[in-house]
C-alpha cells in the first residue's frame, strides 16, 4: 500500500511543479504586457477580472481560439465599451500560455 501511495506521489509531483512553472511565466507575461494593469486576478478594474472570463468560458468549446483571437486582436463589446488593446506582438506559444492560464481562474503562482 506504501509503494502505491509512494508511486502516486512520484508521478504526480512533476504536474503541480509544471503547473505552477506555467502560473509563473504567465503571471509574468501578464506583467510584462500590462495586462494587469486592465484585468486583476479577481476583481473588475476596466476589464473583467480573469477569474470572471474562465467562470464565463468554462464550458465553450471554442474558448481558447475565441480568447487567443481577442488577446492577439483586442476589441471591445465583450464585456463593455473600453477597447482592449491588441497584443500582436506576443508569440503563438505565449498566447496559449496565457489563454491556458486564464481559463484555469488565473493561478496567482504563490
Amino acid at each position: 500500500m506504501k509503494f502505491f501511495l509512494l508511486l502516486t506521489l512520484f508521478v504526480l509531483c512533476p504536474l503541480s511543479v509544471q503547473a505552477s512553472t506555467d502560473d509563473i511565466k504567465a503571471v509574468v507575461l501578464a506583467k510584462q504586457n500590462a495586462c494587469l494593469g486592465c484585468h486583476a486576478l479577481d476583481k473588475k478594474i476596466v476589464g473583467p477580472s480573469l477569474q470572471a472570463v474562465a467562470k464565463k468560458y468554462a464550458n465553450d468549446p471554442n474558448a481558447k481560439a475565441f480568447l487567443k483571437n481577442k488577446i492577439l486582436k483586442g476589441g471591445s463589446g465583450s464585456w463593455g465599451v473600453v477597447p482592449m488593446p491588441a497584443n500582436a506582438k506576443l508569440s503563438d506559444a505565449d498566447v496559449a500560455l496565457l489563454v491556458s492560464w486564464i481559463l484555469r481562474g488565473a493561478p496567482s503562482a504563490n
